[in-house]
């Protein structure tokens, strides 16, 4: 990527070109419909991309959606003194390799959900939906445990992965299509989650009652509210989910 962005800096294209073009590509309704949707139902939503930093904040500022995403990790990139947009590596090949045989040289996305795994926990945190589509999201797929969810584009690498080696996963796998489908499944699992945490903690106030049920007046369960499930949603750079 960054020898590309050296060709199109040596044709003379500038940054503002560069952001414009991608201000251009197209990005499916639905999926915008379904990023604002899981920020108001209260999911922490982060991106992992192979892209960078430039990239992803152009689209997402023209789109209007910076705001709803709490983290970004991927490559960061500079401006030199010639103009020129660098791309650098997220994990250092040459100082700190990963050491990961699934991912490229430049950045290990296991090594990423390990790292928000363990923010996650601490913050109760605990459920991770994953969205992506290419062979680098194999890797922190393998990474998610029992009760996340995996969504991987279906006839994409990544599917074509999990499809060939099932057993590796522990994760719940739902495919998706296109974005009228990811919204669909994703709005369907954040509600799932919601209900069955709600449903636990509704439990645990039975118990600590001590089983005094004809304490608990008949309203208690009527037009009760779904709180905000305890959730993580990460995906892929935005434009890798245009179609």
């Amino acid at each position: 990527m960054d020898r590309m962005m050296g060709e199109i800096h040596s044709q003379g294209k500038t940054i503002k070109d560069i952001a414009e073009c991608l201000k251009r590509a197209p990005l499916h309704p639905r999926i915008i419909a379904a990023i604002k949707s899981a920020h108001a139902l209260g999911c922490d939503l982060r991106i992992i991309s192979d892209a960078n930093t430039f990239f992803i904040k152009t689209v997402l500022k023209h789109y209007g959606l910076m705001d709803y995403f709490s983290e970004i990790n991927t490559n960061p990139c500079l401006i030199d003194e010639e103009g020129k947009l660098r791309m650098l590596p997220y994990h250092d090949s040459t100082s700190t390799p990963h050491g990961c045989s699934l991912c490229p040289s430049n950045m290990c996305k296991g090594l990423v959900i390990e790292r928000i795994q363990a923010s996650a926990s601490v913050e109760g945190k605990k459920r991770i939906i994953y969205l992506g589509d290419g062979r680098g999201d194999f890797c922190p797929s393998l990474k998610l445990g029992e009760g996340d969810y995996m969504m991987p584009r279906k006839n994409f690498p990544i599917w074509e992965l999990i499809c060939g080696n099932p057993m590796l996963m522990k994760a719940e796998v739902h495919e998706w299509s296109d974005g009228e489908e990811l919204e669909r499944v994703l709005l369907h699992l954040i509600n799932r989650i919601s209900i069955e945490e709600n449903s636990n903690s509704n439990y645990t106030q039975l118990v600590s009652l001590d089983c005094k049920f004809e304490t608990i007046p008949t309203s208690t369960h009527e037009n009760s509210v779904l709180r905000p499930p305890q959730l993580l949603t990460v995906g892929k750079e935005l434009n890798a989910l245009a179609k």
